[in-house]
């Protein structure tokens, strides 16, 4: 039975590799590292070098090829246990629709304070959320957290405009970002949106958490009104209380603005957050 693999060039004229069996697997192995080829055709060329029916040139040959297959079972392993591991690894909060829109229009730099773009319209209610984004304990301040929001206009309508970016007009144009100064505050000066038209849903402020040590953000429980019209005691509890309670009690101040205190916590009833 001839033998190829053992053949000078074969395998090693391909990745730039020497001309021994024992190069050859390796040469493979690295091929497979670059996603040039698959597991199982990797797995197929040592079967091939180890069983091919063929004579050895030396002893030294053998040997190589022998240490050439530790290496390559060594690498295999590795390799499946890695693949394994990245489509185990679950999605931190879950599935979530329209989170990564966070990223589109947001500005290189930001702070712990913004104003949306409907703070000067006419007939509006302006308010006003602030508080602390803490850790998972609860206790210790969250500093450089993003969090993302957007809502309705005071029709109940998400109406983009110029300044939204495309891929985003589905969030209108009431929308904003502000980052968790070094003591965790963040304050969202906005107008308190309205129900969507003809329905009973409650008025509501979508809110995205984007950490700095997670690759991806995730969503909290939307900060609702205690004073909304539709709010009953059924709805009061039907909540995941994802980064808190998102239910905000609206108190005039002695300018006349509403103001709602929230504070955020990383990780609180988020699926699948890292410990």
């Amino acid at each position: 039975m001839n033998c190829p693999w053992l053949q000078p060039g074969v395998i090693g004229t391909s990745y730039g590799f020497g001309f021994s069996p024992s190069f050859k697997i390796m040469a493979w192995a690295k091929a497979r590292s670059c996603g040039e080829i698959s597991i199982h055709a990797l797995k197929h060329v040592a079967i091939h070098v180890l069983q091919a029916k063929c004579t050895v040139v030396s002893i030294k040959h053998l040997i190589m090829i022998r240490i050439s297959y530790f290496y390559f079972l060594a690498f295999l392993s590795i390799s499946i246990a890695t693949q394994a591991q990245t489509k185990a690894r679950p999605k931190v909060g879950g599935p979530c629709e329209g989170c990564n829109l966070l990223f589109l229009g947001i500005p290189k730099a930001m702070n712990s304070v913004d104003t949306s773009a409907g703070w000067d319209e006419k007939g509006a209610s302006k308010i006003l959320i602030k508080g602390i984004v803490y850790q998972q304990d609860g206790k210790t301040p969250a500093p450089n957290v993003v969090v993302y929001y957007y809502h309705t206009d005071t029709k109940g309508n998400y109406t983009p405009n110029a300044s939204v970016p495309k891929g985003a007009e589905r969030h209108g144009y009431l929308r904003g970002w502000v980052k968790s100064d070094k003591d965790g505050h963040y304050a969202i000066y906005t107008i308190r949106p309205a129900s969507y038209p003809g329905t009973d849903i409650l008025a509501h402020i979508h809110v995205t958490i984007k950490e700095p040590k997670l690759k991806e953000p995730y969503y909290i429980d939307e900060f609702l009104f205690d004073d909304d019209p539709f709010m009953t005691p059924e709805r009061r509890k039907g909540h995941a209380n994802r980064g808190g309670n998102g239910i905000l009690k609206l108190v005039k101040n002695g300018n006349g603005l509403w103001v709602a205190k929230h504070d955020i916590i990383l990780g609180l009833n988020i699926p699948n957050y890292p410990q």
